[in-house]
């Protein structure tokens, strides 16, 4: 039998040898030709190339163009505000910087349409003049300051000054180039001996640069000075965050500049400086250590002129002396004679941790010009009705390196002018109150380099301090999440080299926990003040009362001691020495003097207070008299109505009035009146005794 063939292994295939290629069939031959894939379909999209080819600079004033809203043009009304508080605040910026006492018009009207000027209501096109009296400009920087964005000389300099980006007034000449198509007009002179010149300017767009559209030189009635004149489209309206109060806010922390200010309806308001003299000028100062990045670090080591990394420390920071400098080095592990450009990667990195771990004294202040309790209580005194004023200025302290000042002030009550008689009150059911004023919350007015900021309150560091204090351990009621409740306007100024604004249009501050806490002590202080004045006059106003309880009586008790002595009873002198007796029960002067009858605000620094008899603390005197009265809106009275002459407990209840002052007595009579505070009548009991045993 023949064994079974054995089935041949299969040939193992290399999985890295390609398969063989078919042999080419010979012509003739029967054969299927390979079929050809078709291309595959391109995409709907845009290809590298096309996007590359797509791509272009972008100009900061096409960026600003969409999207203005960033720059505070959301709507026709805050437009109008912006345009002017830009002007103003480049007008009081070039006039303190040159040491010129401002002074300032700002005119706005509306433009007419058609031939017929629009009622205001309706009216949707505004012209605004802005004027000032400071040194001028130069003719070749005319049309860069006022028609090309990013362009200005306090961006770069640490100290404290009103605008900081070099973007307002352009942005408000480019706003109302956009809405009107009107170039902005400008006039300057600088000395009288020289014309002054004229300019048409308008934005480009697309480059950023300044379009001159007319240029001449003319003759001008202002000796120096500057003005322009923009039209826009807009929208007036009185009332909170408006152009009137802005002017009015700005005259409030500024008290040395005098206003004009011609408002549309044709009324003209003149706010008439308090102070002849400028605050001190603010000084410039260098980097502090401790407020740069290392990014900008890295850029200064390669920008400076210093030759050696010592005198690089020593020369381009703030409170770097030569034995800090040495420390640093001696902490990074390097030379001091390291060239600075030399330093980058690791050893970059250690020089920049040395420097944040070496102990550095804070920077100088220098650079910051404060308002002054003074000036505050004098601006506060001015434009607002109250019965209580006080201010505070706290001490300056840091945030990322730079230095900043917090100051706040108060204002309290409604004047004695607005008291209203007192009405007999309903009774309340259990748990309910009566109003008296509860209902009116607090007026938180905020600035920022003495700029008042009227939007984005609730987004503000100075708002939400105001609104964390605890008001209520003061005497001021408060519910939670709100500010204090009463007749009441809480003033918060901060000053610094660079404010953090959150966004360009410079409406609210940023939240960083040294400027809330700093906030927050320089209120509890305004706080602690008025709580010390609520409370004397609560005490006072309780004994007042209970003295005029006791004066009620006196008379009956006089007459009836006559008439058991049959009528040889001097009355009259009964009642003084009674009433003086009462007066000294009931806090005596003491009581007089809280109340504002006497006397000043005693333990109160820095303070005002109004009463029926005057007004008594750091009362300010105005410089000059105001050339017209100053009619105000209702949350601002003029200087004319700002001095209360009725106070409101006396008003209310006639009948508590103090005596006339008594007619001195003799010696005998006081000392038997005064002894141990018991009445004269019963010094009468041992003669009228004597005189049945004599009969």
């Amino acid at each position: 039998m023949k064994p079974k063939a054995q089935p041949k292994p299969a040939a193992k295939l290399k999985p890295s040898q390609p398969a063989k290629p078919a042999a080419a069939v010979p012509d003739g031959k029967d054969q299927a030709a390979p079929v050809k894939r078709p291309p595959a379909p391109r995409a709907s999209g845009l290809t590298a190339v096309e996007m590359g080819a797509r791509q272009r600079e972008i100009s900061v004033s096409e960026f600003f163009t969409k999207n203005r809203h960033l720059l505070g043009f959301d709507n026709p009304r805050k437009a109008l505000l912006t345009c002017v508080k830009e002007a103003v605040d480049n007008a009081l910026d070039a006039c303190e910087e040159a040491g010129i006492l401002p002074e300032v018009v700002v005119k706005v009207s509306v433009v007419p349409t058609g031939g017929t000027t629009p009622p205001l209501s309706q009216a949707t096109r505004f012209k605004v003049t802005v004027v000032d009296y400071g040194p001028g400009i130069v003719r070749e920087q005319i049309p860069r300051i006022f028609a090309k964005l990013l362009y200005g000389s306090k961006f770069h300099r640490l100290r404290m000054s009103r605008g900081q980006q070099g973007i307002g007034i352009s942005a408000a000449g480019m706003y109302g180039q956009l809405t009107t198509g009107k170039p902005v007009q400008i006039i300057s002179r600088t000395s009288e001996k020289t014309q002054a010149h004229y300019f048409e300017v308008q934005v480009n767009t697309k480059t950023n640069e300044p379009r001159i559209l007319e240029k001449k030189q003319i003759d001008w009635e202002n000796h120096r000075g500057t003005q322009v004149t923009i039209e826009l489209e807009g929208r007036y309206q009185k009332g909170r965050a408006s152009v009137d109060e802005y002017i009015e806010l700005t005259a409030i922390a500024n008290p040395h500049v005098k206003l004009h200010y011609h408002a549309p309806d044709g009324d003209v308001k003149v706010y008439s400086r308090i102070y002849d003299e400028l605050p001190a000028p603010p000084r410039e100062i260098k980097p502090h250590p401790y407020g740069i990045e290392f990014g900008i670090m890295l850029k200064m080591l390669h920008d400076t002129k210093s030759h050696w990394l010592s005198g690089f420390l020593a020369g381009d920071f703030s409170r770097v002396s030569p034995r800090v400098a040495e420390e640093i080095c001696a902490k990074a592990e390097l030379s001091l004679k390291m060239r600075p450009r030399d330093i980058v990667g690791h050893d970059a990195e250690k020089l920049y941790k040395a420097i944040q771990a070496t102990k550095i004294m804070a920077p100088p202040t220098n650079c910051i010009s404060p308002i002054g309790e003074k000036a505050i209580l004098a601006g506060l005194y001015k434009q607002i009705k109250g019965d209580f004023y006080t201010a505070v200025t706290r001490s300056p302290a840091v945030y990322r390196g730079n230095p900043f000042i917090i100051e706040a002030g108060i204002a309290f009550g409604k004047g004695p002018q607005q008291a209203a008689p007192e009405v007999q009150k309903k009774p309340l059911a259990e748990g309910e109150r009566h109003g008296d004023h509860e209902d009116e919350l607090a007026r938180v007015i905020r600035y920022a380099n003495r700029v008042p900021l009227l939007y984005q309150q609730a987004a503000c560091a100075t708002y939400q301090a105001a609104v964390e204090t605890a008001w209520r351990n003061y005497g001021v009621s408060q519910s939670k999440g709100a500010p204090p409740a009463g007749p009441m306007v809480v003033f918060i100024h901060m000053a610094s080299v660079w404010v953090p604004f959150t966004s360009e249009s410079k409406e609210a501050i940023a939240d960083y926990d040294e400027i809330r806490k700093e906030i927050k002590l320089a209120l509890q202080e305004c706080g602690r003040r008025l709580g010390v004045f609520l409370k004397r006059k609560e005490r006072a106003k309780s004994e007042f009362h209970r003295r005029n309880i006791f004066e009620l009586y006196i008379s009956e008790v006089a007459d009836a001691c006559k008439r058991l002595k049959g009528g040889k009873l001097a009355a009259e002198k009964l009642k003084t020495q009674l009433c003086k007796i009462a007066m000294s029960r009931t806090g005596g002067q003491k009581t007089d003097e809280i109340l504002g009858h006497q006397g000043g605000p005693e333990g109160l620094p820095d303070s005002i207070i109004v009463t029926a008899e005057g007004v008594e603390g750091d009362v300010p005197v105005l410089a000059e008299e105001p050339a017209a009265p100053a009619p105000t809106s209702p949350e601002a009275p003029s200087p004319q109505t700002a001095r209360p002459a009725v106070e409101p407990p006396q008003a209310a209840a006639p009948q508590l009035e103090l005596p006339l002052p008594a007619p001195r007595r003799p010696s005998g009579s006081t000392r038997a009146a005064g002894k141990k505070g018991r009445p004269p009548a019963k010094k009468a009991r041992p003669s009228m005794k004597a005189a049945k045993r004599r009969r």
